[in-house]
């Protein structure tokens, strides 16, 4: 009967029924959404009580606040030490701050390392030279090597892979012994071989950047062989940009172990030594010269701390996307 009564009507008269059914079913819909966005609302998942109180944010932000603070403490009291007399060195208790400052320390730092057999300009370009050489070789048999365990297979990967890890167990002074041995068979003692070699093969690089080249899908390297691209291409073409993360750590790491090597007992000729040698040397005079130590220290920690800053802005940035998947 009502379909007679719908057929009957005229065709304005129906189209006028169609925009009130119309108008009704979108209004059910709307009151439907209001009662389910009321409910969430009220859910303790809700948007209302997590990442919108205030009260939170401003605890998190004081803690963050606490611990910048305290890792900026050291290179604070880093650089007061290097501009206090000698004088105000040993107060006690000690100043967290420089009653008359001056930089009569580091004037007599390079004093003292220019009245020394080799000029310290010699010193600072061993430094450079070793610190340099070592990080990009490191970088350059690290991703090599990663690459291959990572997304190679042949007989022994995984023995390979667990040499590795095993190896990251062993401090590097158990193989002093061991290195002098092969630097002495192979003639490279009293050389940059010496201060270069033993640093650019450590475990941990190569282990960051086996782990990080191993949530790469095997799907992108699949494909790039089909498209007739060859390991190498694939290695720094695809697989390294996908890598920056654990490529700016392993420079960061590599970078600072590099500029603090002083060769041990590998390296005795005054012409090869570094700039750390000198400032022991300079440090085996006693308390006389505390002063010029403080400001060693402000000078031996900038490269690095530079290093660590450039780079690290380029971690962050790649350490936003959250990864790939096959």
């Amino acid at each position: 009967m009502a379909k007679k009564k719908r057929k009957d009507l005229k065709p304005s008269e129906l189209a006028a029924l169609q925009e009130q059914e119309n108008a009704a079913a979108l209004a059910a819909l709307k009151k439907r959404r209001e009662k389910e966005h009321q409910k969430m609302l009220k859910s303790k998942g809700s948007n209302k009580q997590v990442g919108k109180n205030w009260k939170n944010d401003v605890g998190i932000f004081l803690l963050l606040s606490f611990m910048g603070l305290f890792m900026l403490f050291p290179i604070y009291l880093a650089l007061i030490n290097s501009v206090k007399p000698i004088q105000e060195m040993f107060l006690m208790p000690p100043k967290l701050y420089a009653m008359d400052p001056t930089t009569d320390n580091f004037r007599d730092l390079f004093k003292i390392a220019n009245n020394s057999w080799v000029p310290f300009s010699r010193n600072i370009f061993n430094s450079v030279f070793v610190t340099v050489t070592a990080t990009v070789l490191h970088v350059l048999f690290a991703s090599t090597a990663a690459f291959i365990l990572s997304k190679c297979r042949f007989p022994g990967n995984a023995f390979l892979n667990q040499i590795v890890v095993i190896a990251l167990l062993f401090n590097s002074t158990v193989t002093y012994i061991m290195q002098y041995m092969v630097m002495a068979t192979l003639g490279m003692i009293n050389t940059y071989s010496a201060l270069i070699l033993p640093i650019i093969s450590t475990s941990m690089g190569l282990y960051l950047m086996r782990q990080s080249m191993s949530t790469i899908p095997d799907a992108m390297i699949e494909a790039a062989k089909v498209d007739g691209a060859g390991l190498m291409r694939i290695c720094w073409g695809i697989v390294m940009p996908n890598c920056k993360p654990a490529l700016m750590t392993i420079i960061i790491f590599e970078f600072q172990t590099a500029w603090n090597t002083n060769g041990g007992g590998l390296v005795y000729d005054e012409a090869l030594k570094t700039i750390p040698v000198v400032v022991q040397q300079i440090a085996a005079a006693g308390m006389a010269r505390q002063g010029a130590i403080a400001a060693s220290a402000v000078v031996l920690m900038i490269p690095p701390l530079l290093v660590f800053v450039l780079a690290q802005r380029n971690v962050m940035e790649t350490m936003a996307h959250a990864g790939m998947k096959d």
